[in-house]
């Protein structure tokens, strides 16, 4: 718990949705941020006689809720948007891999800004970057990330991806785009040893994330799986994204995506998976049985054309789900609070049709499970005392919502609502849909610079 003599923030008059494990809400109440932690939430005003309060917020007509939580992305995507809008996933990759592999530093550094900012400004407090492009001679690009990150003020897990599976091996990235075995596997332990953090309260994470079966040779996939359990970190990587990777799996490994990453060591609860969309039943059984977590994408599913993934059924299994935006060359937006809404709605389309979400299950893939996915459920994700102090307050009573009696749906289903503001261990990095923290008119600039010089060096190659 914070100390006694900890800066104060008073939240008062606004309806709460806590996330708890009792989905406990509040009509009106209110929230204590002392430092770094909640000290306090509950229905009505603050405690009187509170010290050391150096601001109070009267949130009248705002919904509060637990700062968003990223389980899936691909930042240096944010300067390749808007390119082969028309594919499926694996020819996506073929047409994009070419440029992507000549990204460098600045490029990295300034999709970064571009990712970090869009995705703060609506409510993201917990950011996840799967990076696994490392061009030779690149420079330094988790360190450009993570920097990028930190000025940003959101906190944030590093999933320091590779790839040794080239196109000679039968792969789909060129053979200039990917790195050794040995290469990849010493410089992701240098990543964790020099970035990671395992504290209660850590801004920066790593985790070992080899790309996807088919980018990725068996052996780096198994010495992955070992050296993070060696460093007690987390294990990422794509599974069961589409009907191809299915087929492909088969055809090199003789096993499905599931059986595949169970042979390699990569079931278990300090893993996560992202997409799943093509599950059978034994598969979720077995994410189920061992908490093999997925990060639901549900923009990037559909405009990739992969599929719906099952998550009510993986939910029924007891397999932790959050929600991820993916890399926006496949989710053009770069927004997180936008999935809460497709999260619903599509898997509507699905088999359990009206009963397979609801607003609070899609709220709740947003925040809490984001967090269970990311191993970080006992310190972000849900709105109680002791946890640390990242909050929303999304304005409710403008035309997009008044007349939505129940805030939680009018955040889930209605318009996307503003952000008035959002705070990160107790420090606020949003005020009025605006970052505090950068400047995002500078990072529009920026970024379109670095995506115009990307297009050139990419055409002369």
């Amino acid at each position: 718990m914070a100390p006694s003599a900890a800066q104060r923030i008073v939240i008062e008059n606004c309806a709460i949705a806590t996330v708890d494990a009792d989905d406990t809400e509040y009509a009106s109440g209110h929230l204590v941020l002392a430092g770094n932690r909640i000290e306090s939430v509950g229905a009505g005003k603050a405690p009187e006689g509170l010290e050391n309060v150096v601001r109070r917020i009267d949130a009248t007509g705002h919904l509060a809720t637990p700062g968003l939580v990223n389980t899936h992305h691909h930042f240096y995507q944010w300067i390749t948007r808007g390119l082969a809008t028309d594919h499926n996933l694996f020819d996506w990759l073929v047409a994009l891999y070419p440029t992507w592999a000549r990204i460098d530093e600045q490029m990295t550094y300034a999709a970064a800004q571009g990712s970090l900012a869009m995705m703060a400004r609506g409510g993201v407090t917990t950011a996840m970057d799967h990076h696994y492009v490392y061009p030779h001679g690149s420079g330094d690009l988790s360190g450009a990330i993570i920097r990028a990150a930190a000025e940003t003020g959101v906190r944030f897990t590093l999933a320091r991806g590779s790839m040794d599976r080239s196109e000679k091996d039968g792969g789909l990235p060129p053979d200039f785009a990917v790195e050794t075995l040995d290469g990849a596997l010493a410089a992701t332990e240098e990543t964790v040893e020099r970035h990671h953090d395992a504290s209660f309260d850590a801004m920066t994470q790593v985790a070992v994330a080899p790309c996807s079966p088919f980018s990725v040779s068996t052996e780096l996939m198994r010495q992955g799986a070992e050296l993070a359990r060696r460093l007690g970190v987390r294990l990422h990587t794509h599974g069961s994204e589409t009907v191809e990777e299915e087929k492909f799996c088969h055809e090199l490994f003789g096993m499905g995506p599931t059986d595949y990453f169970e042979s390699t060591g990569w079931l278990g609860e300090d893993v996560w998976m992202a997409h799943c969309v093509h599950m059978t039943d034994s598969d979720i059984a077995a994410f189920g049985r061992t908490k093999t977590g997925v990060a639901h994408c549900p923009s990037s599913n559909a405009r990739l054309a992969a599929g719906i993934a099952r998550v009510p059924d993986m939910l029924g299994a007891g397999v932790p789900v959050g929600l991820g935006v993916d890399g926006t060359a496949s989710n053009e937006s770069g927004e997180l609070h936008t999935e809460l809404r497709n999260a619903l709605l599509i898997n509507r389309l699905g088999a359990h049709r009206e009963a397979a979400l609801g607003a609070r299950q899609a709220l709740r893939l947003g925040t809490h499970g984001g967090a269970q996915v990311l191993g970080r459920a006992d310190q972000i994700g849900s709105l109680e005392p002791g946890k640390l102090a990242d909050v929303v307050l999304w304005k409710m009573d403008t035309l997009a919502h008044a007349s939505i009696a129940d805030p939680v749906t009018a955040l889930v289903l209605g318009a996307a609502a503003p952000v008035t503001a959002s705070f990160v261990n107790g420090r606020q990095i949003v005020e009025n849909g605006r970052l505090l923290s950068v400047d995002e008119d500078a990072i529009a600039v920026s970024t379109r610079a670095e995506a115009q010089r990307l297009a050139r060096i990419a055409a002369r190659a």
